[in-house]
């Protein structure tokens, strides 16, 4: 199988054991249940992804790439950084409250031993936020922010586009945003962003 067509099997698969997470939860769904729903064999579930860890792992990984591939597009447009900010920012909110990242948080959460907290630090956030970091010391090079006195710059950026409604959407208190509601959000984060590192 090609490499392209392993990877569109992967999301069919995925996507099927999301829709299992929301019916049954992590802990309820085995990888024969995602095998069945998938049309796939057991043989192929444990040689792509082991045991339901790996799948947990693969399905944050897979994420992140959306935001990263928004970054790379970007960034080969040669545009300045606090732009390739404003065209990421809304990307990366919206990942972070979709429906599949709030499934992978409370799944997560659930954990009592912590591993798929620690793999869903290690695919997701330590994945992404160091290609945020870059862009933004880009744009203090450029002259575009100076960093703030207290605190990280990758650290207030996230503050400002996310606070706490990530774990808002975790506990069941926030609906999902609109798109229009993501992109004001965006928006007043970078604008947030400016003002308080000129």
């Amino acid at each position: 199988m090609r490499k392209d067509q392993r990877e569109s099997r992967m999301r069919e698969i995925e996507a099927e054991a999301y829709a299992l997470f929301a019916q049954a939860g992590f802990e309820n769904t085995s990888m024969l249940a995602v095998a069945k729903r998938a049309k796939a064999s057991n043989e192929t579930m444990y040689r792509w992804y082991g045991y339901k860890n790996g799948l947990f792992a693969s399905m944050v990984a897979a994420n992140a790439r959306v935001v990263r591939d928004r970054l790379q597009e970007a960034a080969n447009a040669e545009v300045p950084p606090l732009e390739i900010l404003s065209r990421v920012a809304p990307v990366l909110l919206e990942m972070l409250l979709s429906e599949r990242a709030i499934l992978l948080n409370r799944a997560a959460a659930s954990d009592s031993t912590g591993a798929l907290g620690q793999l869903l630090a290690l695919r997701g956030r330590e994945d992404v936020l160091p290609l945020i970091d870059a862009v933004l010391q880009d744009a203090v090079r450029e002259g575009q922010l100076h960093p703030p006195d207290d605190g990280p710059l990758p650290a207030l950026f996230m503050h400002l586009l996310l606070g706490d409604q990530q774990i808002r959407r975790v506990i069941g208190t926030m609906p999902a945003p609109t798109k229009a509601e993501i992109a004001a959000q965006a928006t007043l984060a970078i604008s947030r962003l400016r003002a308080l590192c000129v």
